[in-house]
């Protein structure tokens, strides 16, 4: 089993951040977030931000954000027809590659499905209520991985930084990905 970190890993940059971008064209009101959003970003790449924190954020601005269009799943399909090219050239899928991402399953089904991955855990939104329920970011990652998969064997695990040492500690193999560079780093 291959195990991948998504943005920035697979994805060339930061998938939700780009659909927030994108969204603008669909609603200009919701331009109003952009600042919010790059801080919490900035924050999160740096690692100053606390899960709490990040929660709170999300789930503060999210509901709003997200009802505040009529079709999100049209805007995410049309997102996805306008994106998928920026998954990186080297990765190829594997029927038991598993996406591993703080993105949300509103975004990732459509793109799971597009590239044949059936594994994806990341973030979870009702998609009936679009509240936020679930936040798969930092330590989360690893619990809700050994949730789904108990101690399965992890032959690669691929990120694009650190902060996902605990998928790196539990993988055979570990790899770093800056661009379309590939270290091996355990």
């Amino acid at each position: 089993m291959r195990v991948f970190d998504f943005d920035n890993t697979i994805y060339d940059g930061e998938s939700v951040f780009d659909f927030y971008l994108f969204s603008i064209r669909y609603n200009p009101k919701v331009a109003k977030y952009i600042f919010t959003v790059i801080a919490h970003l900035i924050d999160y790449k740096r690692g100053k931000t606390t899960m709490q924190d990040l929660e709170d954020a999300v789930i503060k601005y999210s509901g709003d954000y997200l009802t505040s269009f009529s079709n999100p799943s049209k805007m995410v399909s049309d997102f996805w027809d306008s994106h998928i090219h920026k998954i990186k050239s080297w990765y190829k899928p594997h029927p038991d590659d598993v996406i591993l991402t703080a993105s949300f399953n509103l975004m990732m089904k459509d793109v799971c499905e597009r590239m044949g991955i059936e594994h994806c855990i990341c973030s979870r939104v009702n998609e009936q209520t679009l509240q936020v329920e679930y936040l798969n970011f930092s330590s989360n990652k690893k619990t809700e991985f050994l949730k789904t998969f108990g101690n399965q064997t992890i032959d690669g695990f691929y990120t694009d930084n650190m902060f996902d040492k605990p998928m790196i500690d539990l993988a055979e193999n570990a790899y770093l990905v800056k661009g379309n560079k590939i270290k091996k780093i355990k």
